[in-house]
């Protein structure tokens, strides 16, 4: 796993940095055994894990309770970053500062805002408060309506241009990354040349400075969601199947459990 002074590293020797979302405790035991530089506890466990249709049923006491597992989960090494959900940095610096406390002391090494525009200060006063914040520009999840919908960001020059500056201000505001999502190959590459502090991509091409998938999707296991930008690892939604319909049939047909996976009086 990465340290914060890691991604600064990694930007300056050009090595990539990669990064996988994930949201319990099972998943970060198997991700701590690898070299995985990072975790993200994205608020998008409302949609992959409680089955929200967006990411807007997040709350901080879902978020603290998901990255308490992935800590329990990844041990102290690991490097984690969780999400800010929805509207929570947007209630008063109070009420800010407490979901940033809940959610570092829940176990995260820094935390993910969304966007920048209205945020400067916010940004700046937890970076100067001692807590990492990476930014996240492009398509940002929690603007999903003022977006109209998911949808690729960043086509034209009016828009290019908005990124190029939001990029920027987030670097001024100490952000010690910043995610880019589903924008332009080559919008996302000029930004990246752009900054000093390291890109994380999704669905932003090969120019950034590293890339995070979400664990589920990566390893096929929903057939309900593809996007384009996610390339397979593992198909394990059909073995997961394969392997309920053997159990169903083994249970209907008596031949689970046997004897060897049953007790007698004296084993």
């Amino acid at each position: 796993m990465t340290t914060l002074r890691r991604f600064a590293e990694a930007k300056s020797l050009g090595q990539k940095l990669a990064l996988i979302t994930c949201y319990d405790a099972l998943m970060a035991r198997l991700i701590a055994k690898t070299s995985i530089d990072a975790v993200l506890v994205g608020d998008s466990v409302a949609m992959t894990v409680h089955g929200f249709t967006d990411t807007l049923g997040a709350d901080v006491p879902m978020m603290v309770s998901h990255t308490a597992a992935v800590r329990r989960g990844l041990g102290s090494g690991g490097f984690i970053v969780a999400d800010l959900p929805f509207l929570s940095h947007r209630r008063g610096r109070s009420a800010l500062m407490r979901a940033v406390e809940r959610l570092m002391r829940a176990g995260a090494n820094a935390i993910k805002l969304e966007g920048v525009h209205g945020s400067d200060s916010d940004i700046q006063y937890v970076v100067r408060s001692g807590v990492p914040v990476m930014g996240h520009i492009g398509l940002t999840p929690q603007h999903v309506h003022a977006l109209g919908g998911f949808c690729v960001q960043g086509r034209g020059p009016v828009a290019e241009a908005s990124l190029h500056d939001q990029a920027l201000r987030l670097q001024d505001c100490g952000v010690f990354s910043l995610v880019i999502e589903c924008v332009p190959r080559d919008l996302a590459g000029s930004i990246t040349r752009a900054l000093t502090v390291p890109t994380i991509g999704i669905g932003a091409g090969s120019a950034c400075d590293g890339q995070v998938l979400v664990i589920t999707d990566m390893l096929g296991l929903d057939k309900n969601f593809e996007p384009r930008f996610v390339r397979r690892y593992a198909d394990h939604a059909q073995g997961v199947s394969a392997a309920l319909e053997a159990y169903a049939a083994d249970v209907r047909a008596a031949a689970f459990p046997s004897t060897d996976e049953s007790f007698g009086a004296d084993t």
